[in-house]
């Protein structure tokens, strides 16, 4: 485990999420399935791994990496310069873009259940405008939990993409789009 992963836990449980950073799997499976966006922006960056699968197999394709806690920030800006690195709440980030053109797609390792209710319930709402400002849009999400990541609303549908069995622990990953 990465010292600064260690040290973010201890501080702020509630929104680091994570024991371990994820599997170069579950990194590649999330990245995967991001193909097709102009533009990705991620939350919850921590460490890196999914930054760097994003960044190997989306070449050329704009990045944003949202992470909250700022030694874990400036890490991530360290080891990828070429980043548009954000130390900032997804909340923030998500509401700045919403009008950004373009097929835009949130890759997220936010730990939902684990949030104060509050937080997560205000991070859901701003995500769930930002997907419907354009349907083309859409929200890759991972979770340790068999069902869906968090409670969309009615007019949204989410979709299990996969489950990475070679992470510890396994994860699903999900994806959130307005039902068409």
């Amino acid at each position: 485990m990465p010292v600064e992963l260690l040290f973010a836990l201890l501080r702020n449980p509630a929104s680091t999420g994570a024991v371990l950073p994820s599997s170069r799997r579950l990194a590649n499976a999330m990245a995967s399935a991001a193909a097709g966006a102009d533009a990705v922006v991620e939350l919850g960056a921590g460490t890196g791994p999914v930054t760097e699968a994003l960044l190997r197999r989306l070449p050329g394709v704009p990045l944003i990496a949202v992470e909250l806690q700022a030694p874990l920030a400036r890490r991530l800006q360290a080891r990828f310069p070429a980043v548009d690195v954000r130390q900032a709440s997804a909340k923030q980030v998500v509401d700045s873009l919403i009008d950004r053109p373009g097929r835009l797609v949130l890759v997220s390792s936010l730990p939902f259940r684990s949030l104060p209710r509050a937080v997560g319930a205000e991070t859901v709402d701003s995500i769930c405008r930002f997907l419907a400002h354009d349907r083309e849009r859409k929200l890759v999400q991972f979770t340790y939990q068999p069902r869906a990541p968090f409670v969309a609303p009615r007019e949204f549908r989410w979709h299990r993409r996969t489950v990475v069995w070679r992470n510890t622990p396994p994860a699903g990953i999900w994806e959130l789009q307005v039902e068409r």
